[in-house]
């Protein structure tokens, strides 16, 4: 990395994990970057899906736990161990006064795992369902790129791995949104589904 990319890149951190801490986000951010936190959502999306579309449900929410394993696993198992960048809280220099909220946890840096899986999740979504439900790209976005904050603000993460990871998640979205597609009309002219409530999505 660029030397002047690398010191914005602390500054930024620095600036995010120190100059906005309060007691709020102290309390708050932890538990946003926990996934268990999430798991009434999921379910939430698991139950809308098969409810609202049926059969056409199942097949978004197969591609959908696709994407999320896809952008986990290249993001932890194949980058990760290619570019070996140290966390805040274990880099020689940031790590003498980083704030580390959480545990440090094990593995790399870049990119972060969680700003992929989410930005992967947020990004599908707001292709599937934009055209409907045109909110859905604000609170999508809201919700992967907060938790993706809370990864820097507990000290887990520099800025430019959640960008970097952010960035690849959409990537990841958009490529399992293009083969849901291929599936779904593969699906349609075999008679497993029915077009019925495409309009939603299409």
């Amino acid at each position: 990395m660029p030397d002047y990319l690398l010191h914005f890149d602390r500054h930024l951190f620095h600036f995010i994990n120190h100059e906005l801490g309060n007691p709020l986000f102290d309390l708050v951010m932890p538990y946003l970057r926990n996934a268990k936190f999430w798991i009434p959502l999921y379910l939430f999306i698991i139950v809308f899906c098969l409810w609202r579309f049926r059969k056409q449900g199942i097949l978004i929410i197969i591609l959908l736990a696709l994407a999320a394993g896809f952008a986990d696993f290249t993001s932890a198992s194949i980058i990760k161990p290619l570019v070996k960048r140290e966390r805040p809280c274990r880099d020689p220099v940031v790590s003498k006064t980083a704030i580390v909220r959480v545990s440090c946890g094990t593995g790399y840096s870049f990119p972060s795992t969680h700003a992929t899986d989410h930005f992967a999740v947020a990004f599908f979504l707001i292709l599937l369902f934009h055209k409907r439900w045109h909110w859905i790209w604000f609170w999508c976005i809201l919700w992967a790129g907060t938790i993706s904050f809370a990864q820097v603000y507990v000290g887990v993460h520099f800025p430019i791995d959640v960008i970097c990871g952010a960035i690849y998640g959409i990537l990841v979205g958009w490529m399992f949104y293009s083969l849901f597609w291929k599936l779904h009309i593969r699906w349609v002219k075999r008679g497993l589904i029915s077009e019925e409530n495409e309009s939603d999505y299409k």
